[in-house]
């Protein structure tokens, strides 16, 4: 009988920072988490991604390398970052170089099911649940759809 193997879930060289709460079972490791942040079950953020303080990051989410997340932004359930374009026109396998970074800026918050691609989105913007941002966003707002589009302006 064949044995698979087993990786279990793990938090693991991560650097934290005060009044951080971590509900299990969750896969972080190598990143960075702020003042005060939370992070739900089931959720994984991987190596060299940075969470800023008093940011919530709710159940089920997948924080892939090359994502910095500003302060106070709530992440919702499910949302994925992505950071393979498969600019190839398929997944990169192992080659890092093709991946894209992404960068949240400061109140931002994600609502449920949505998918970041690789992008820049500017400070006070609200992405609407099950979105799909897929460029730049560089004017507080509402941003909703597939594609996100702007809905209304910030505050």
């Amino acid at each position: 009988m064949n044995k698979p193997d087993i990786k279990n879930a793990a938090i693991r060289d991560v650097t934290f920072g005060v009044e951080v709460t971590i509900v299990e079972p969750c896969n972080l490791y190598g990143c960075k988490i702020g003042d005060g942040c939370f992070v739900g079950p089931f959720t994984e953020i991987q190596k060299d991604v940075v969470i800023g303080a008093r940011t919530r990051v709710q159940s089920h989410s997948f924080v892939c390398e090359l994502v910095t997340i500003g302060e106070d932004c709530f992440i919702g359930h499910g949302v994925m970052f992505i950071n393979d374009t498969f600019s190839t026109g398929g997944p990169a396998r192992g080659r890092k170089e093709l991946w894209r970074e992404t960068v949240i800026g400061n109140r931002v918050s994600i609502g449920s099911n949505a998918t970041i691609l690789p992008v820049k989105i500017t400070d006070d913007v609200v992405i609407g649940a099950g979105s799909v941002v897929t460029r730049d966003i560089t004017v507080p707002g509402t941003y909703a759809g597939n594609p996100a589009r702007r809905l209304s302006g910030g505050s």
